[in-house]
């Protein structure tokens, strides 16, 4: 690669296009296809190194598992990873258990960030015979691009302040909420049961 696209608060597929783009390569179906298939599998290849390198935050087992709990509340994913890759990242760590994966919305499925949350209310939706709209759905996220995504999409905002942006960026952008990190799951059941009252 000459250049690298930018990649914050984007989609996979909108990330390969870019790319595309920066070294004037047609963007064309086959290039997504096998870009698809080859990301996921290299995901899974070093599935030992993602564990060695990487790590589940402090809490975020505990917050889950609180959440999963509570009969009211369906859990899933947003993400603009690919639904593939999301899920190896998850399995990786030993988070999937607490998600209803069927129902979230991945980079695979559309790549404007915010038209994920209708793709997942909708899902939502089918599977659970309830309506799912700002009212109801909380968007979780580390990142102001998150932030906006949920604001945007149709949700509330709970932000999380232990990725690169910090407390102040997050109220900034407009989350409904904001804590320090995910080591007080009580607090953050409390805050999330908030929103939706």
């Amino acid at each position: 690669m000459r250049e690298q696209a930018d990649v914050t608060g984007q989609t996979e597929p909108s990330i390969l296009r870019a790319t595309l783009r920066l070294h004037d390569i047609a963007e064309d179906e086959p290039y997504l296809s096998r870009y698809q298939v080859g990301l996921a599998q290299e995901y899974d290849d070093h599935r030992q190194e993602l564990l060695r390198r990487g790590r589940a935050l402090p809490g975020a087992r505990e917050t889950l598992s609180m959440l999963f709990s509570d009969q009211h509340v369906v859990q899933s994913v947003l993400s603009g990873n690919l639904r593939a890759v999301s899920m190896i990242k998850l399995e990786t760590f030993d988070l999937d258990r607490y998600l209803d994966v069927e129902v979230g919305a991945y980079g695979d499925d559309e790549s404007d960030r915010p038209r994920l949350v209708a793709i997942a209310q909708k899902r939502a939706e089918t599977k659970y015979g309830a309506p799912f709209g700002r009212e109801n759905t909380i968007i979780i996220g580390d990142s102001t691009h998150d932030i906006a995504t949920g604001k945007t999409g149709g949700a509330s905002t709970l932000g999380v302040a232990t990725g690169s942006d910090g407390i102040d960026a997050l109220r900034a952008a407009g989350a409904d909420a904001v804590v320090p990190d995910l080591t007080d799951a009580a607090e953050i059941h409390k805050l999330l049961r908030s929103l939706i009252n």
